[in-house]
């Protein structure tokens, strides 16, 4: 076993080891103390985000020469190992830490990793389990291996990809109420007077409110003060929850979308294939196109009352020939990034209304605004996200909502550390991808903030965060640096 850390001064103090330095930090500084099995995606960029938030992590995994770039690259304790091998576990004392993360390539390893890192004393395990077969007896695996949460990078995607074609507003009714604070979603046609309005003149029409967030051509984004709101947007505000509840009432589409009927899906693996189940159990109509003769065989044994084609789907014939123009939904799941964006822009063209692609390399996502497609989703965003709301547990953040599987809403109790405390807002120096958009003051009413506008300890914070921003959002929720190690 070898261990790669961060060079330290460490000769002032007397502790026999590196573990037993952490173990007294972390707990000095109330941080959480988190091993990550498996050096891939996934564990890179729940890494990443933690280590925004000043938590403690370790990560292992067999490959040494991964490994000893990511020490050289980021400051986290990397261990090479067989996390299968109680010993290892033992040698990195898992007993001390807050969380593992079991992300390996395979679930079965995952499964039992997880387990054996409770069986020893792990406070809380997570296991990445992504096999269809696995997911009907999910519940099972986590009483019997005695795993606290369970995790399915697919499967979150295609439930975002769910409720935006069957429910389709993202939020519960078009609505997400968090105590006094609620936020709203809504087409701007249905407020004429917001088309063509700069985001400085919202007020003079929804005043107490503020513009959080708008989704244009399939890409949430956060608005400025020179955002020009358009007819094609929706828009997400946020205000005190009896007026954002009456303004609901006016302009929420109700039973719009309980005609869905046709649904074309492009991609038989796993998202495709929890889709199509999700989709047929609603009494929607689903086709779904693979171009493994394997697979499709595979999909017709564990799918019922779907319609299973063998073909390519790059070939505009043969999706004419199965009805595409009559489709109400189109959704791309392949492996393919290009693929999927190529077929969903197509798609567009040929007039279907809801057009979803799925999409895992962060640098596409900029191309979606410009191609018109409704939703473009990443799995690994939304699982990050789901993770670190794990981690985090209750004692931060006390509330989240997903905004089309691309942004993140929650509310935060701010705390005394923060680095957002006791700041004008204008001064924060906040990312782009993050917006205050309310904070609820004991003893007061809800206060939309302004530049000049100063959080407190125990303001409870409404946030909106890009998922692509989680990382910087943590560097700001973490305490503020100190003077003295231990103070």
């Amino acid at each position: 076993m070898m261990y790669n850390t961060v060079e330290m001064n460490i000769v002032a103090f007397s502790f026999h080891s590196f573990r037993d330095f952490q173990a007294v930090f972390c707990r000095k500084r109330l941080i959480m103390k988190v091993a990550i099995v498996g050096a891939g995606k996934l564990g890179l960029k729940v890494s990443e985000a933690l280590l925004g938030g000043n938590h403690s992590v370790t990560i292992i995994d067999k490959n040494g020469e991964t490994l000893q770039k990511l020490s050289s690259q980021m400051d986290i304790m990397t261990v090479t190992a067989n996390a299968k091998q109680v010993s290892s576990l033992k040698d990195i004392n898992i007993a001390d830490y807050d969380f593992l993360l079991a992300a390996t390539d395979k679930d079965e390893k995952n499964i039992v990793i997880a387990s054996f890192a409770k069986k020893l004393g792990c406070s809380r395990v997570i296991a990445r389990v992504r096999d269809p077969e696995h997911m009907g007896q999910i519940d099972f695996i986590k009483d019997t291996m005695n795993i606290d949460y369970i995790i399915n990078p697919d499967h979150a995607i295609t439930v975002e990809i769910y409720k935006y074609l069957v429910e389709k507003y993202t939020l519960s009714n078009g609505i997400f109420t968090s105590g006094k604070v609620s936020l709203l979603e809504f087409p701007v046609r249905k407020m004429p007077k917001l088309i063509n309005m700069p985001l400085t003149q919202l007020k003079s029409v929804l005043p107490n409110m503020l513009a959080v967030a708008i989704s244009r051509n399939g890409k949430v984004i956060v608005p400025h003060g020179n955002t020009i709101i358009q007819e094609d947007d929706f828009i997400y505000v946020v205000g005190e929850k009896g007026p954002v509840t009456e303004l609901n009432r006016k302009v929420h589409e109700r039973g719009k979308y309980t005609n869905l009927q046709k649904v074309m899906i492009i991609g038989g693996g796993k998202t495709g294939l929890y889709l199509a189940k999700m989709l047929s159990e609603s009494g929607i109509s689903v086709k779904l196109v693979e171009a493994s003769k394997e697979r499709c065989f595979y999909l017709s044994t564990h799918l019922n009352d779907v319609m299973i084609l063998h073909g390519d789907a790059t070939d505009t014939s043969f999706l004419e020939e199965e009805n595409l123009d009559e489709m109400d939904a189109f959704v791309t799941a392949t492996g393919f990034d290009e693929e999927n964006l190529l077929l969903a822009l197509m798609a567009k063209k040929h007039g279907i209304e809801d057009v979803i692609a799925k999409i895992s390399r962060k640098s596409y996502s900029g191309l979606v605004e410009n191609m018109g497609i409704d939703v473009a989703l990443n799995p690994l965003d939304i699982t990050v996200s789901n993770v670190l709301r794990l981690v985090q547990g209750s004692k931060r953040v006390i509330s989240s909502q997903l905004i089309q599987g691309q942004a993140e809403i929650m509310e935060i109790i701010a705390s005394e550390h923060m680095k957002i405390m006791n700041k004008p807002l204008k001064d924060l120096d906040l990312p782009a991808g993050v917006l205050v958009a309310a904070i609820h003051r004991r003893g007061s009413r809800v206060i939309i903030p302004s530049g000049d506008t100063v959080i407190q300890e125990d303001d409870r914070v409404i946030i909106l965060c890009l998922l692509s921003e989680l990382t910087n959002l943590e560097m700001l929720l973490r305490p503020a640096p100190k003077l003295g190690l231990f103070k």
